[in-house]
Parts: C-alpha cells; structure tokens; sequence
C-alpha cells in the first residue's frame, strides 16, 4: 500500500497530492527534477495509493542532529484535499513512524506551516508535540 517512490514516473505520480502541499512547485517535470536532486542527498519519498491513485505522499530524511541524535525528519506529508479524513493521513503516519523505529532513529519530527491549523490537530491526535520554533529568513 505504501511504498518508496524511486524512479521518474513515480515521482510524478506524486505530484499532484504533493502540489496541495507545495503549489509554488507549478511544474511536474520541476517536481521531479527537484525531487532527484533531493534524493541524491538522502531524500526518500513515501507514496500511498488508494484505488490506483496516490492519495498521500510525504518526503523525508533520516540524518543525525546534535540536538536529537538520529532522527527521521519529514519534509512535506500532505493527503490529498478529496481523500482527508479516511485514515490515509494516519496509515502514512504510522508506516513513517515505523521505518523511523526500523532504522535505529530515536526521534521522529516535522514543521508545519503556522496556517495549516487541521494538520496541527491531526499531529495532536496522534500524540505529536510542540517542541520548538522553527524560524527562517528568506534570502533573496
């Protein structure tokens, strides 16, 4: 039900429940382009399908931090808009959750935009906590 996305066309069949996520991505070959170079640096992406159709899709990485060890990070999780609330969200989730334990990882994180308030109550269901702040400044 859940597997990894490893060539081109896979990719891309991720792209349009990942551009609910990531609308400024506007390009499927932008997508894909973009996500191979993630992946030469260690980006996996997970993909679930329902009925044929990728219903929910998360990017990740596993990489050690000083502050937390070895640490599974997810970069983007987003189920798409007409499959939410069905336990998509959730099955991606636990399977994260899972391959993070597999591999040795000792905490399992993720930022979430500050507006997507329903995201933040589905992490709060699943026991997830706020921890810090994220911060950024954009560089032009």
């Amino acid at each position: 039900m859940i597997r990894l996305a490893t060539g081109a066309g896979e990719i891309a069949e991720c792209f349009e429940v990942m551009q609910e996520l990531r609308p400024h991505v506007q390009d499927v070959d932008e997508f894909v382009a973009r996500v191979e170079q993630q992946q030469r640096e260690g980006f996996l992406l997970a993909m679930l399908e329902s009925d044929g159709e990728v219903v929910t899709a998360a990017g990740f990485r596993v990489q050690n931090m000083l502050s937390s060890g070895l640490t599974l990070y997810v970069d983007d999780l987003v189920t798409g808009a007409a499959y939410r609330s069905k336990g998509h969200g959730k099955t991606m989730l636990e399977w994260l959750i899972a391959y993070a334990r597999e591999r040795g990882c000792g905490t399992f994180s993720l930022d979430s935009g500050t507006h997507r308030r329903e995201a933040h109550a589905f992490y709060f269901r699943e026991g997830m906590r706020v921890t810090s702040f994220h911060f950024a400044l954009e560089l032009k």
